[in-house]
């Protein structure tokens, strides 16, 4: 009897398995993804919002950087070749992109009484006003900018 297997006295029956509970899958449900979601939604929002604020501000500080270099180059040539007057002169830079305003009007100390008698031949401070605005002009994209020159005897009977 070589092929078939004895049962011992001994021995149990073989036990049948018990039943497994179904298991639970695992996963995440729509409510989780539908939350993830809207966070990633929330976070990337933010996100957009903060680079474009960013790219903003690279923009208004060319552009405030552009308009000090124009502005330095004008005050640069005022006075060169032709004598400071008084008055005021207008104009753009950039084909209309940024525009400027100079007004050059007699400078008085203000902590000194007002002199009773101008010698002409004297040499006289005059104040220079350059404003330069770009875009609407809105407070933020206007540069002002203000300094005194010494004019040349010769304009002297321009001035009061």
């Amino acid at each position: 009897m070589k092929g078939t297997a004895r049962r011992q006295p001994n021995a149990s029956p073989p036990r049948a398995r018990a039943a497994a509970p179904p298991r639970r899958q695992r996963g995440y449900s729509l409510i989780e993804v539908i939350v993830a979601f809207a966070l990633l939604a929330l976070a990337l929002t933010l996100l957009l919002g903060t680079l474009s604020g960013a790219a903003r501000q690279v923009r208004w500080s060319g552009d405030a950087g552009r308009a000090a270099l124009h502005a330095q180059s004008l005050l640069d040539q005022v006075g060169v070749g032709e004598p400071l007057q008084p008055g005021q002169r207008d104009g753009d830079f950039d084909d209309g992109r940024y525009r400027w305003s100079l007004v050059i009007t007699p400078w008085a100390d203000p902590a000194l009484p007002p002199p009773v008698a101008i010698d002409p031949a004297a040499p006289r401070l005059l104040a220079l006003s350059l404003s330069v605005q770009w875009g609407d002009g809105r407070p933020g994209e206007q540069l002002q900018l203000r300094t005194l020159r010494l004019a040349a005897a010769g304009t002297a009977a321009a001035l009061p």
